[in-house]
Order: C-alpha cells, then sequence, then structure tokens
C-alpha cells in the first residue's frame, strides 16, 4: 500500500487529484490510502480520509511500501527514518499551495543527496510512482558537528 499525504496546513488538490487520475488510468497498480486534508476535491480511485491521529498516521506510514507527499520536512523526516522510498511533489506558489516556493529548494536537495524522488510537475506524477516501486533512498547520517560548524561561521561573518 502507498500512503499518501499532504500534510495538515494548505490544501493540495493538484497532488490528490493527479494521483486518483493516475489510479483511474490504470497507471499504478498498488491501493492507495491517503490523508488528503480540508480539500474540495474527493478522490474517486482510493480511499482517503481528512485527517488522521497522530499514532493512526505514524501506523500508516510504517505499514506503507513507500509514500507520497509534499516535499513537508516533517513528512521527509518521518519517511526517511522509516526507510519508506518517498516520492514528492513540491507545492507551489502560483497555484497558492503555499506562501512562497521553498519546498522546491527543499524536494532537490533531498533529491541530489539520493533520499527521495521528486517531480516538480504534475504531467511526471505517473512515472515517478512507477519508479517509487524500486527506489531505495540513501540513509541519511546526522552530522550535528558540521551543523554546528556553519552556524558558527555564521555568526561570525555577523561580526565582521
Amino acid at each position: 500500500m502507498i500512503f499518501l499525504t499532504v500534510g495538515t496546513q494548505f490544501p493540495f488538490d493538484r497532488l490528490v487529484k493527479t494521483v486518483d487520475q493516475a489510479l483511474d488510468g490504470r497507471l499504478v497498480n498498488e491501493e492507495i490510502f491517503a490523508q488528503i486534508g480540508e480539500t474540495s476535491y474527493k478522490p474517486l480511485n482510493f480511499e482517503s480520509v481528512v485527517s488522521l491521529e497522530k499514532n493512526l498516521f505514524d501506523k500508516r506510514l510504517r505499514e506503507a511500501s513507500s509514500v507520497i507527499s509534499h516535499a513537508g520536512m516533517g513528512t521527509i523526516t518521518m519517511a526517511l527514518k522509516n526507510h519508506k522510498p518517498l516520492l514528492v511533489m513540491p507545492r507551489l506558489k502560483r497555484y497558492r499551495e503555499h506562501v512562497n516556493d521553498h519546498q522546491v529548494a527543499t524536494a532537490r536537495k533531498f533529491e541530489e543527496l539520493g533520499h527521495i524522488l521528486a517531480v516538480y510537475d504534475a504531467k511526471d506524477l505517473p512515472n515517478g510512482i512507477r519508479k517509487l516501486k524500486n527506489f531505495i533512498p540513501r540513509e541519511r547520517k546526522a552530522n550535528p558537528e558540521a551543523v554546528a560548524d556553519r552556524i558558527h561561521r555564521f555568526l561570525n561573518s555577523l561580526q565582521d
């Protein structure tokens, strides 16, 4: 089962609708369960709920073979922690899905590091879903010393 989640802050009809159309067009063969938030689009081809309590959300994610999501840090972190292949489609400001396009930068960086798959246009989502089946995310290793060093250098640059 693929777990589709869109977060809870803003609707993401574009992602939900595109996944639904991929199922309707038989471009995806796997069952999907989704947490779709407050949305005006109701999927026809998979089971969905508006929201899940934290423990049920965590359970669905753990049981999933893979995850499809917006490019939110919470979902990315959870998927990596649970070793789940993750496909993201960033929310975009021009569609009023978010206040800015920071999710594009997040998706690009995590994709570059081999942690996730990303699509940046809805038309590419079915192909991304096909790739998801065989995708093995690169393990993320925490490096708190490097983070502390970057913060230190930044703070020192403010004194110059």
